[in-house]
């Protein structure tokens, strides 16, 4: 089936902090309710960056290799910041670490800055979702897709150097607090 209609009405955007999204997240959902049935749309509607810790079925190869390869980095960055912490961090027996996601966590765990390091992988699952989306630009899991992206711009333009830094010393002074 293709989604022609609807993937023709979305308009191109940038992860560009300064620049302002074309579209909201609302009169996306208002546009796909028009051209996907309940099932495809509950699926669009349940779309998150936090993928579930375990894995579920979904109807939908793109979403389910884009939330193992988010899965997987989660759990890798949990790993590596639990080392440098001397804290214990489970890990499911059967992840695979690949060398680009442990590539990718090491990286981001050596910035400095708690912000340049979420940048760097916003940026970084940006690209994962744009290598992972099918070439058909006009089928459900490139919707699937868009929707993705669209969450993350939002969620980068929520950023802000201030407000972050004041999160992160909290949440530092309560992880010093618990291994005191």
């Amino acid at each position: 089936m293709s989604f022609y209609y609807l993937m023709s009405q979305l308009p191109y955007f940038s992860l560009s902090q300064s620049s302002p999204l074309p579209i909201t997240e609302s009169y996306f959902l208002e546009l796909a309710e028009r051209n996907l049935n309940e099932a495809q749309l509950k699926t669009l509607k349940n779309i998150s960056l936090v993928p579930e810790k375990k894995p579920r079925e979904i109807d939908s190869s793109f979403l389910t290799a884009y939330y193992a390869w988010e899965r997987e980095l989660r759990f890798v960055l949990g790993q590596i910041r639990g080392q440098r912490l001397k804290k214990d961090f489970s890990v499911p027996n059967n992840l695979s670490q690949s060398f680009e996601i442990l590539s990718i966590a090491r990286t981001a765990t050596g910035f400095e800055s708690p912000l340049e390091a979420e940048q760097f992988l916003n940026e970084q699952r940006f690209l994962a979702i744009k290598k992972l989306q099918p070439m058909d630009y006009f089928s459900l899991d490139s919707v699937y897709a868009y929707a993705l992206q669209l969450k993350l711009a939002l969620r980068i333009k929520q950023f802000n150097e201030e407000s972050g830094l004041a999160e992160y010393r909290s949440m530092y002074d309560t992880i010093l607090g618990e291994s005191k």
